[in-house]
């Protein structure tokens, strides 16, 4: 393949001066760290991938180092991210470089793979790594496994998700969350609407996602990656329970998983979610599908609730994350430290809210030194004990005489948009098969 041996030329100009951007970002990892990178990749590249597997090996063995690293720490240091991703790259151009001149499609799924893991793993990391993650990826696709060109013809009235169903309204709320008949104007939001929670019904009937490119359909979703993909997905319903765990699994195969949830002889598989994830990295296309409300662009001070409120620190100070999962998926009720606009746009969302001055009664899980004990889960020490679906709380005396009367709660059909300041209280209850999308700003 010509243009890997392109890029790994580039790649390897870049590597070789201290003073590149993309490489000075390297440098922290240490003096031998690096020292033995460049010479694993000069290696690679000046005998051209030979077959000799000592310098792919030694090229696994930092992508693993960089891994734990990753994974060990609270706040991941850029030079491990930035070793991740390009020591990924290296590893599967070495792949294409000569002599190969035919790669395995065994080889290449797991080269994509890779790939994708330098996206979900580190967010590959590096000025225009991922447009060149993507651009890899596609290559692949095409010379190893037979990806064409296609255009398919999704049609926004076919689908294949379950049938609706009927929904267990709680008992541990007094309150509807209100619906306003029509969008707030844009100062209206900043002075008076974003001080708590609304919705805005069929507010996004217009993205791409609800029609020419509908996301409820699974053939469109499928169409999106290629073969190869693979997606971070969490087993289990709720990850409060010691039995819920998160791993990498095929993006196809997830997608079927919502549509075949029992196995051949009708044992019940486990639930799994596509949560909190930021899949538009991974598909640009879905990112086409979304229009950004200018509402997120608002200059929203600090709630008079949470003084140390700051916007997320990327250029847009925006995040937006998929969620996609079949009905009963829940998240427990937990707070965030932003403004969040949730936009419903496959199946109903059952969703439960109350304001940041219930915490006292809301029962928080004490903090992960002390809990976690599946060794997996997320930070807990923002997430409830209490399971505001289930209307039995005697174990929570004071949840029930002083936080569900100032609770609140809705059903978001699809085109639904809600709002809710940060430190609001939340939970949300997939009633359909789900594909939701938050805006963090």
């Amino acid at each position: 393949m010509d243009r890997a041996h392109d890029i790994a030329s580039e790649l390897l100009h870049e590597l070789n001066d201290d003073s590149h951007y993309n490489t000075e970002d390297l440098l922290p990892c240490g003096t031998e760290i690096i020292h033995d990178f460049r010479n694993i990749v000069h290696g690679i590249f000046h005998r051209m991938a030979s077959t000799d597997g000592s310098s792919l090996s030694k090229l696994d063995a930092l992508i693993d180092g960089a891994y734990q690293q990753l994974s060990s720490s609270k706040t991941p240091v850029l030079c491990w991210r930035r070793l991740y991703t390009d020591a990924c790259i290296w590893r599967t151009l070495a792949e294409f470089l000569p002599p190969h001149t035919e790669v395995p499609s065994s080889i290449a799924l797991t080269c994509v793979a890779r790939l994708d893991r330098a996206i979900i793993v580190a967010g590959a990391c590096g000025q225009g790594r991922l447009e060149l993650i993507h651009e890899l990826i596609s290559l692949i696709q095409v010379i190893s496994l037979g990806l064409g060109p296609s255009s398919p013809n999704f049609s926004a009235q076919e689908h294949d998700l379950v049938p609706k169903s009927e929904i267990a309204f709680p008992q541990t709320y007094r309150r509807t969350v209100p619906r306003l008949e029509t969008p707030p104007p844009f100062a209206s939001f900043v002075s008076k609407y974003s001080k708590g929670p609304f919705i805005i019904p069929a507010y996004i009937e217009d993205w791409p996602a609800m029609n020419e490119h509908p996301w409820k359909s699974m053939e469109y979703l499928r169409s999106l990656g290629g073969p190869g993909r693979i997606v971070p997905v969490e087993v289990g319903a709720d990850y409060r329970r010691d039995d819920w765990t998160q791993e990498m699994m095929g993006w196809d195969d997830f997608l079927s998983s919502m549509t075949t949830p029992d196995g051949p002889n009708g044992e019940r598989k486990p639930v799994l979610y596509l949560a909190q994830h930021n899949l538009f990295s991974q598909f640009p296309a879905l990112r086409e599908d979304v229009i950004i409300p200018d509402y997120v662009y608002a200059p929203l001070p600090p709630p008079e609730t949470y003084p140390m409120y700051v916007p997320p620190g990327n250029r847009e100070q925006l995040v937006v994350n998929a969620w996609l999962g079949p009905k009963g998926t829940i998240s427990p009720a937990h707070i965030d430290p932003f403004y969040n606009f949730f936009a419903q746009v496959v199946g109903r969302k059952s969703v439960w809210l109350a304001p940041p001055t219930v915490s006292p009664n809301m029962y928080p899980i004490p903090p992960p030194a002390s809990q976690a004990s599946n060794g997996v889960s997320p930070s807990l020490g923002n997430t409830s004990r209490v399971d505001v679906f289930s209307n039995y709380q005697e174990e929570f005396p004071l949840f029930q005489q002083y936080v569900a009367p100032e609770a609140m709660f809705a059903v978001l059909e699809p085109g639904d948009l809600l709002f809710f300041p940060p430190r609001w209280w939340h939970a949300m209850r997939s009633e359909d098969t789900s594909f939701s999308v938050t805006m963090w700003f």
